[in-house]
């Protein structure tokens, strides 16, 4: 195997791929573009990754590359929430970011609560038509779930739902937010306050003014 074939385009292209797919669909799935994305999956069908044409790959998963490549991604990303939040764009399915994940990616990242290394749930409202997609990634990439521990997903499955966006991310709107942190407004309050500061919201929080007269 050639060390170039070591580099983060391969590595989205395995991640991304369905048993049954085709040049075109990863590379909407990866972003990047069609002459690219046709160079490294060709590198992997001479590689026995996969087999068929450019109109229909079989991914072999056998393939001890392809096995090897799986085991690094688990083995070294497990721990890594910032792993488990990008590569959900790389699945190809309809999902947002609510609830806290939600308050986090509004407040810039600047707000985060109940959540730490051995325990970190992740927020995320999926399609029901991408319910059967979801597990497929799931299963292949050795997610979690509901999970008591470590870094898991959140999943609310919903036939259909509006999705805003901040600095190119899927969330729920800033108002579904700030609904959301009215109806818990003792676990986010901060966080209303930061969000009237940064989008010049008049949302009656005075929570800075009230902890520092304490």
């Amino acid at each position: 195997m050639d060390i170039e074939m070591l580099n983060p385009h391969v590595m989205k292209v395995i991640i991304s791929a369905r048993d049954v797919d085709s040049i075109n669909a990863i590379s909407h799935r990866i972003n990047l573009s069609y002459g690219w994305t046709h160079y490294w999956t060709r590198r992997l069908i001479d590689a026995g990754v996969f087999e068929g044409s450019r109109t229909k790959l079989s991914l072999n998963k056998g393939n001890p590359f392809y096995k090897r490549v799986l085991a690094f991604v688990h083995e070294n990303f497990k721990e890594d929430s910032s792993f488990h939040y990008s590569i959900l764009s790389l699945f190809g399915i309809k999902y947002c970011f609510t609830k806290t994940d939600a308050v986090f990616v509004w407040t810039n990242g600047g707000y985060n609560i109940a959540r730490f290394r051995d325990y970190y749930p992740i927020f995320i409202k999926v399609a029901e038509a991408d319910m059967g997609i979801f597990e497929y990634y799931r299963q292949k990439l050795n997610l979690k779930i509901s999970h008591k521990k470590g870094i898991f997903y959140a999943v609310e499955f919903m036939k259909d739902f509006n999705i805003a966006h901040h600095s190119n991310i899927p969330v729920d709107s800033l108002d579904d937010t700030i609904h959301f942190m009215k109806k818990n407004k003792y676990n986010f309050e901060p966080a209303l306050e930061m969000i009237q500061n940064i989008y010049k919201k008049k949302l009656g929080v005075k929570y800075q003014e009230a902890v520092a007269n304490v």
